[in-house]
């Protein structure tokens, strides 16, 4: 990619979109920001509250406004279960005037469950919490791209063929 771009990678708990959001940013040398990372980051661990979140949120777009601003591609990568929570990654890609991509990583739920038992490195959601951002979820208005969970090099392949240019 020859100028930045604003890549967004979201889905459900357990779907593997940090996974793949990560491989991503490898692949482009780009900058991954993550949702779970910076409630580590903020001590704000085991607290779901809206104020909460709201906070999260807030830093993330933060830090995201800051490596566009230097001219860096990054690699949003949360749940934005909500459209309004999508809303300002749209503004955020008209105020710089860069291309902005939404991709919506995809498991099924039996393969969800199994993932749910295991310890992940930074993501606290158990089963219980994919079935309320579930029951949650707002549809998307705009163009997604869906990657399908499997072999990470087979996601990477996905994406990269609907990179803006």
């Amino acid at each position: 990619m020859s100028h930045p771009s604003l890549l967004l990678v979201t889905g459900l708990p357990g779907t593997g979109k940090t996974t793949f959001a990560k491989a991503l940013a490898d692949h482009l040398g780009a900058k991954h920001l993550n949702t779970d990372v910076i409630r580590t980051e903020m001590g704000l661990r085991g607290q779901y509250d809206q104020a909460t979140k709201d906070k999260v949120y807030h830093v993330l777009e933060e830090r995201t406004q800051h490596f566009l601003a230097d001219d860096r591609t990054v690699v949003v990568d949360g749940t934005f279960y909500l459209q309004k929570l999508r809303a300002t990654y749209q503004r955020l890609a008209e105020a710089k005037a860069c291309p902005i991509r939404w991709f919506v990583v995809e498991a099924p739920e039996v393969l969800i469950q199994q993932r749910m038992r295991q310890q992940r490195a930074h993501s606290e959601a158990d089963f219980e919490v994919y079935q309320k951002i579930k029951e949650q979820w707002e549809p998307f208005e705009g163009r997604t791209v869906a990657i399908p969970t499997g072999p990470i090099q087979r996601m990477l392949t996905t994406a990269m063929r609907h990179l803006p240019t």
